[in-house]
C-alpha cells in the first residue's frame, strides 16, 4: 500500500509526516514526530494513557490512524508546557504526588487540562467522570482527583 502524505497542527505548530495507511497516530507521534509523551498501555482505547486532543475532543491515538490527523488540531501532552514552566496541572501532580510510574499521567494531564477549559471548578464527582477513561495501577485516584482540584483552584486565581 501507498504510504500518506498528513498536514496537521500539534500542539500550535504546523507538522508534516508521511505514515502507512494502518499507522495508528499514537505511532506516528511517537515515531515520526518524536512526541512521545502519549504511551501505548493496552492498544485497545480502554486505558487512556495515549489520550490527545483532536479539534477539541479527548481520543485514544491509539485508536486513530495518523491519516485521520488530516487538517486536525492535536493537541498532546508535550503542548501543556506555559513558556518555560509548567502548566498548573503538571505542576500540582508534581506537588501533590499525583503520579508514580508515569504511563498514565500525559493522558490524565490531557483529559483533565480538557475538563478545566469546559469547567474552571468542576466537583468531585465531575473530575472522577471525565477521568473515568484513564486508567491508573500506581497512586489510586485520590492524589490525581485532589491534584486537579487545587490545579483548578490556582487557574481561577482561587
Amino acid at each position: 500500500m501507498k504510504n500518506i502524505h498528513v498536514s496537521t497542527t500539534i500542539n500550535g505548530d504546523e507538522a508534516e509526516f508521511v505514515c502507512a495507511p494502518e499507522e495508528t497516530l499514537l505511532d506516528s507521534l511517537r515515531n515520526r514526530l518524536g512526541l512521545s509523551g502519549a504511551k501505548e498501555g493496552c492498544g485497545t482505547g480502554d486505558c487512556g494513557a495515549c489520550t490527545v486532543e483532536m479539534d477539541g475532543r479527548l481520543v485514544c491515538a491509539c485508536l486513530v490512524l495518523g491519516a485521520e490527523a488530516e487538517g486536525a488540531q492535536i493537541k498532546t501532552v508535550e503542548g501543556m508546557a506555559i513558556g518555560e514552566g509548567l502548566h498548573p496541572l503538571q505542576q500540582a501532580f508534581i506537588d501533590h504526588a499525583a503520579l508514580q510510574c508515569g504511563i498514565c499521567t500525559p493522558g490524565i494531564l490531557v483529559a483533565a487540562k480538557n475538563l478545566l477549559e469546559r469547567n474552571p471548578d468542576p466537583t468531585d464527582t465531575e473530575i472522577r467522570y471525565w477521568l473515568a477513561g484513564n486508567l491508573c495501577r500506581c497512586t489510586g485516584y485520590d492524589k490525581i482527583i485532589k491534584a486537579v482540584q487545587i490545579a483548578a483552584a490556582d487557574m481561577r486565581g482561587a
